[in-house]
């Protein structure tokens, strides 16, 4: 397993690498005003995918920090708290046992 993820990551490289060789030129990005800004297109691609991706990652990790810290006081919360007995057994009648026939005398 460990084989084929190392080989989905080389062969992403390559394609991002190929990609970015492809289209190694100048972009020209208008910004506010007359300032306009070049930059090249793979690097502008990266500073979007940053910027979409480091909001999430930040989000995400901190949602995780949070439960990990809630697990954590509900965990130590348990173990510092006694175990309540179980429930008394309730002792159940044995019926007396009756006979079939309305006859017969008791």
């Amino acid at each position: 397993m460990q084989f084929l993820k190392t080989l989905f990551w080389v062969l992403l490289a390559v394609v991002i690498a190929i990609f970015a060789t492809a289209n190694w030129h100048d972009v020209m990005v208008d910004l506010w005003g007359d300032l306009r800004m070049a930059i090249k297109l793979p690097l502008l691609l990266a500073i979007t995918f940053a910027l979409g991706f480091v909001p999430t990652l930040l989000y995400y990790r901190t949602k995780v920090w949070s439960l990990n810290k809630r697990i954590g006081l509900t965990e130590r919360n348990l173990a510092q708290s006694p175990l309540t007995p179980p429930p008394p057994t309730v002792q159940r009648r044995t019926p007396t046992p009756q006979s079939s026939s309305p006859f017969e005398a008791e």
